[in-house]
């Protein structure tokens, strides 16, 4: 007798115009079982996926639940079918608390919310091992209490089959592993998993079997105890790949910018950065680590000249650069390249083609009135060639590329300002594999020319292999800055939720600029008490 899978997905064919995103894929899900779904940006996935999920519809074949055929044409049916998915990008109201999120999803719920809301939320939570507090507003929470609130937001509608995008690619290693214990004891309860996610280390860890997809195809499906990293990576890409990260020795240089007594408010207006001091040498990567949200996207706005500074000094050959735009920094001869973790939002414009975003960056220094797109085009083409962007022509706008090309572009595009120092947030972030070392190599090569780069990553692996020092925070201050090659994961994570401060053991104290600049104690004690006022 044939085995009955909780999802059998049939010939499933989807096209997009001429786009094919999924041919002829076939895959199914076991009773009670977590199935990792991998392969690169722009192989399907999520397109596969969302049509189990109801937001779209397929074109050719057929999807069977627990065997028998069904029709899922909307989020509603795949909600009353039992399936339900947590999107990378959480559908969540800001303003609203996390049981009235869930909530005003029941049908028929008219106006009034009941009281006992929080009593059935929270009760759920605990069977399930979770921690979170249902009258707790959304705009208030942690990236990973979100991502729970999406999690109980589908069991709470009888989710039996439950997807999740990229479930780790913002959690600390402590989140990651709670969440995992989650994922075991939700299939102790008999719910089948699908995640999608590019983190080798993390497939092996928690799935039974492994899917792959290849450029819209089906590849194949094993089970993970037989198979091994290299092997996954070699069908995901469909050759062999060095999963060894470089890390060129370079000469470094003196340092190029120093941060000195640094103290950065939020949005919120608390406090974000603290008094954190670092300097950044050139050919040299400086990793900075932190549970999300202690302070590293204010840091890296603010050394960019996009945040206003409360106090203290950024000094570059002598002078101090706090308070000044990113022009005025420019023409100090400090060239910046900064490359946001909100790649689309707020490092390149999404509706604009690939040349038009090359043109962004220095179209006011043309000498007419009309915008060169020649010279555009051709860097345009440039990047294109050099990084192996993967896009129709150079007039594609860039919101139709996969997440890794859209990091190349960005990329691309400040690497060909020539700078001397770049400061990137979560470069890889949501990048398949192939995508990741493309961007490892790019931000090598800019090391081995000199340029000091500072690396704000999540993946502590990652950090320990690329980067030369590594500077951790902790609730916006410095816990200690450490070398990468005699440090571990385990030294990093106390240091991240601020059970061990190694601050007094760090060796090479950022002194070095404040013997031969015009920077005095004067000057810093001016600066925060302008600071305070």
């Amino acid at each position: 007798m044939p085995e009955q899978y909780a999802i059998e997905m049939r010939g499933i064919t989807k096209t997009f115009g001429s786009v094919v995103a999924n041919n002829n894929i076939n895959l199914n899900l076991r009773q009670g079982e977590i199935l990792a779904l991998l392969g690169e940006n722009g192989s399907g996935k999520t397109t596969l996926m969302n049509m189990l999920s109801g937001i779209y519809a397929p074109d050719a074949g057929e999807i069977l639940i627990d065997g028998q055929p069904v029709t899922i044409t909307s989020p509603e049916d795949s909600k009353r079918l039992g399936v339900g998915m947590v999107h990378q990008h959480f559908k969540l109201v800001d303003v609203f608390s996390a049981a009235d999120n869930i909530w005003m999803g029941r049908e028929k719920s008219g106006f009034a919310l009941k009281g006992q809301r929080y009593g059935e939320i929270e009760e759920m939570a605990k069977k399930f091992g979770f921690d979170i507090d249902p009258r707790k507003k959304v705009c208030n929470m942690a990236v990973s209490e979100k991502q729970t609130l999406e999690i109980i937001k589908v069991l709470y509608y009888g989710a039996k089959v439950i997807i999740l995008d990229e479930p780790t690619a913002v959690l600390t290693v402590q989140e990651i592993e709670k969440l995992f214990n989650v994922l075991r004891r939700m299939k102790q309860e008999g719910h089948s998993i699908i995640i999608i996610t590019h983190k080798l280390n993390e497939v092996m860890e928690i799935s039974d079997r492994v899917a792959i997809l290849r450029k819209g195809e089906y590849i194949t499906t094993v089970n993970t105890a037989e198979t091994n990293e290299q092997e996954l990576t070699e069908w995901m890409v469909g050759r062999k790949i060095d999963l060894n990260i470089a890390r060129p020795e370079v000469e470094t240089t003196r340092p190029l910018l120093e941060i000195r007594d640094l103290t950065i408010k939020n949005d919120e207006g608390a406090v974000a950065i603290d008094k954190v001091s670092f300097y950044i040498r050139g050919g040299e990567i400086l990793g900075v680590a932190g549970i999300a949200g202690c302070g590293q996207k204010e840091l890296c706005e603010a050394i960019a000249g996009l945040r206003p500074v409360q106090s203290g000094l950024m000094i570059h050959k002598g002078d101090n650069i706090v308070g000044l735009p990113p022009k005025a920094i420019l023409e100090k001869g400090i060239s910046m390249s900064f490359i946001p973790e909100d790649r689309l939002g707020m490092g390149l414009a999404p509706s604009l083609s690939i040349t038009d975003n090359m043109i962004l960056k220095n179209y006011a220094d043309a000498p007419g009135p009309f915008v060169d797109r020649k010279s555009g085009r051709a860097d345009a083409q440039r990047v294109i060639e050099e990084l192996e962007v993967v896009t129709p022509s150079t007039e594609t706008p860039v919101r139709r590329l996969s997440g890794g090309n859209v990091q190349k572009v960005l990329l691309g595009r400040e690497i060909k300002a020539g700078p001397n120092v770049i400061v990137t947030a979560y470069p890889v972030r949501g990048l398949d594999i192939n995508s990741s070392y493309a961007i490892y190599d790019i931000l090598n090569k800019q090391k081995r020319d000199g340029v000091g780069i500072l690396f704000v990553g999540e993946d502590l692996d990652v950090m320990l292999a690329l980067c030369d020092k590594i500077m951790v925070l902790c609730h916006g201050r410095v816990m200690g800055v450490v070398h990468a090659h005699k440090t571990s994961k385990e030294e990093l994570g106390l240091m991240m939720t601020g059970a061990l401060d190694l601050t007094d053991k760090y060796e090479d104290k950022p002194a070095g600029i404040a013997r031969d600049t015009n920077i005095t104690e004067e000057h810093l004690n001016a600066a925060n008490k302008e600071g305070e006022n």
